[in-house]
């Protein structure tokens, strides 16, 4: 039973958004743009595509629309 524990522990921190990836989705719900985020964030859009590939690899997600559904959904 322990070692199950650990298992799904371990899974969930694979999965757990970084605090920049949360900022970043935070952002799509809002409707912003890449190139709105990228500016409010001071990043380049290239890393808001880098922080939404590593948000849909954790979400096991395709889509921004997707994403956001998942994010919002509690």
């Amino acid at each position: 039973m322990a070692s199950f524990q650990k298992t799904v522990s371990a899974g969930e921190k694979q999965t757990a958004l970084s605090p920049r990836e949360a900022m970043v989705l935070d952002c799509l719900t809002k409707g912003l743009t890449y190139k709105q985020i990228a500016d409010q964030l001071g990043i380049s859009i290239d890393t808001i595509r880098t922080y939404l590939r590593r948000i849909y690899e954790k979400l096991h997600v395709q889509s921004r629309t997707e994403a956001v559904a998942k994010y919002l959904r509690p």
